[in-house]
């Protein structure tokens, strides 16, 4: 089953995961790197500041031997030594452990970043079950880690024991030479050691940095539900989604049904398609549309228009321009401004006309640019995914 599960992981894992594994405390360290890091900076500090270390050393043992009867006499005198002696000797090594804290931390942060997290604290009781242990410990991943630390164990105790083979007897010739040329020369033999274990690390590390990197990804790698899961999650269900939009369609639709009786002018074309505008004279720049719709939406347009007495105008190619091309409770486009501007002034003429009772005035061709007609637009699309069909439309 774990098998299976794992054949069903084969995507990438997304941010989204990637995150939430940060926030878990999960994340892609080397411990090679550390260790290596460290080594190379004590190194540094000896080959810097091993001299001076030693003659400090040298200078508080000395001091600590000194001392006579009366001075034994004195009550609490070796505790006061011993503490003084324990302040000078942090105050030698306090920073040494102190910059090997801090290159510790340094390359770690290098290796998977800064993360700062709470959750690796929480208790977890499944870490209380053996078999879950052993079943971890006999993981591929488990397996490769013990694998990686024998290899890493053998590498260094050979080096180490070759080494050492190698210097035995200059080891033991320091014991025939006085102290302080005893103590440099070991610290010169002990730099040697340490740069041929350093060169081992660097190798380990080189190559675990990458691959500890590539093996955290391949633990989050997510299966195609997963996928879909979080894009329901983060992007909403798309059944409710369409439910709300079809909603919010409605609620559009009959707030533009409702605002047709207040237009000036219903423009058609003369079934597929119809726009009704208003404007108001010195409280819009433009004239706007307030409602538009094709097909049966078109006809409930013209029959509440009809109703209030709004005049319906057959301009086939300018209702298509309007249609395509402006937007509910937005202006015109300017390109249309003198189009429409033609039509608003037929209908105020026609209404004195009817008031007066007297001729009509000619019906206007209103001047649609031709490239704002969708049908000389190729595989232009309306909008309601209404597509111009014909060339009544």
């Amino acid at each position: 089953m774990a098998e299976q599960d794992a054949q069903d992981r084969n995507l990438p894992a997304s941010p989204k995961k990637i995150e939430k594994s940060r926030v878990e405390g999960q994340l892609p360290r080397s411990r090679d790197l550390p260790h290596f890091a460290m080594m190379v900076a004590g190194g540094a500090v000896l080959a810097v500041g091993g001299p001076g270390i030693a003659d400090s050393l040298q200078l508080m043992l000395k001091e600590a031997l000194q001392f006579d009867a009366q001075m034994l006499a004195q009550s609490g005198f070796m505790t006061q030594r011993l503490g003084d002696l324990t302040l000078r000797f942090l105050a030698v090594t306090a920073p040494i452990f102190g910059l090997l804290v801090a290159v510790g931390v340094a390359s770690n942060i290098a290796s998977g970043g800064w993360n700062w997290t709470m959750s690796p604290l929480a208790p977890k009781f499944s870490h209380l079950n053996p078999l879950t242990g052993i079943a971890r410990l006999f993981s591929g991943q488990g397996l490769g880690q013990a694998l990686k630390a024998v290899a890493l164990a053998l590498v260094l105790g050979i080096t180490g024991a070759m080494v050492l083979k190698d210097r035995l007897a200059t080891y033991v010739g320091i014991m025939s030479v006085p102290l302080p040329a005893a103590l440099a020369f070991a610290g010169q033999q002990l730099m040697g050691g340490l740069a041929l274990l350093g060169i081992a690390l660097a190798a380990f590390a080189v190559i675990d940095l990458p691959l500890q990197r590539t093996l955290y990804l391949r633990r989050l790698r997510m299966s195609h539900e997963e996928v879909k899961q979080e894009h329901k999650q983060v992007e909403g269900n798309a059944e409710i989604k369409g439910r709300m939009r079809a909603r919010m369609r409605e609620m559009t639709k009959r707030r533009m049904l409702a605002a047709v009786p207040t237009a000036d002018l219903v423009v058609m074309n003369p079934t597929h398609y119809a726009v009704a505008l208003k404007y108001e004279e010195g409280g819009m720049a433009a004239p706007k549309v307030i409602a538009k719709g094709a097909d049966l939406l078109a006809m409930r347009i013209k029959e509440l228009a009809t109703e209030a007495k709004v005049p319906v105008l057959q301009s086939p190619v300018l209702a298509r321009a309007l249609f395509a091309h402006a937007e509910v409770d937005r202006e015109i486009p300017a390109a249309l401004f003198a189009a429409v501007a033609q039509v608003l002034a037929y209908v105020y003429q026609l209404k004195a006309a009817m008031k007066a009772h007297t001729a009509r005035p000619t019906m206007p061709n209103p001047p649609v640019p031709p490239e704002l007609d969708p049908h000389n637009t190729p595989g232009y699309e309306f909008a309601d995914s209404t597509k111009a069909e014909g060339t009544d439309r």
